[in-house]
């Protein structure tokens, strides 16, 4: 490896300094997160584990730009995420970030093609079937372009949410207990799937996940309790 490539894959990709989240509960404030600071490198996989409450999916919300934090800041790629209106947020996502939910996310009107090749044609791509397509085929999915997400199996439908995610090359894919809703065969399947993209597309992973076995695939665990940084 040169030294441009080691540069490259050493670079900070997403910084978060003092991000705290309160919220009012009744007369109560609720504090969710308390001065979280994080560094993610270009290329790294890190997974953020915690109970139940402990402000894990929140903080994964706020590092994508959609919360907003009470305080802090977040940069992705060098751009301050808050210091930009939501319209400006919307595009650095749709160029940026992919997205993995434990609920899925796709579109019922839409098929499993139109749902990958929706992103694309956000951004105005010319070869959004081309792309969908391919990206469908390499998760194994090329005989059920045309099928709706209800005819679709969980791990069918987790499959056509990896393709629409990565068929953008993010630089940065955020996943939020991508295989919650799995059971133990399927969640295998789509994990094996996930960290295969990511390898191959060389990008910076980001997961939110109870399960430890799972935690431990990634390169860095970073452990919430209470709303801190705890490990």
């Amino acid at each position: 490896m040169d030294a441009t490539q080691t540069i490259a894959k050493t670079r900070t990709l997403l910084r978060a300094r003092g991000i705290g989240k309160t919220v009012k509960s009744g007369a109560e404030d609720l504090v969710i997160l308390r001065d979280i600071s994080l560094d993610v490198s270009a290329g790294e996989a890190v997974a953020i584990v915690g109970a139940s409450g402990s402000g894990k999916s929140t903080l994964l919300a706020i590092l994508a730009g959609l919360d907003t934090p009470t305080a802090g800041t977040v940069e992705l790629d060098g751009a301050d995420l808050f210091a930009l209106d939501e319209d400006a947020r919307a595009v650095l996502r749709g160029r940026a970030i992919g997205f993995v939910f434990q609920s899925f996310q796709l579109l019922p009107a839409l098929t499993a093609l139109e749902n990958v090749m929706l992103p694309l044609e956000l951004a105005g791509r010319g070869d959004a079937e081309r792309e969908a397509r391919a990206m469908l085929a390499r998760v194994g999915l090329a005989a059920r372009l045309g099928h709706y997400p209800k005819h679709l199996s969980g791990g069918e439908q987790q499959r056509v949410a990896l393709a629409r995610a990565f068929v953008v090359r993010p630089k940065l894919l955020l996943a939020d207990e991508p295989t919650g809703s799995l059971d133990t065969e399927s969640g295998a399947t789509v994990i094996e799937l996930l960290f295969e993209l990511n390898r191959g597309y060389g990008t910076t992973l980001v997961m939110v996940t109870h399960d430890e076995a799972l935690a431990s695939r990634c390169a860095r665990i970073v452990r919430l309790a209470a709303g801190r940084i705890v490990g």
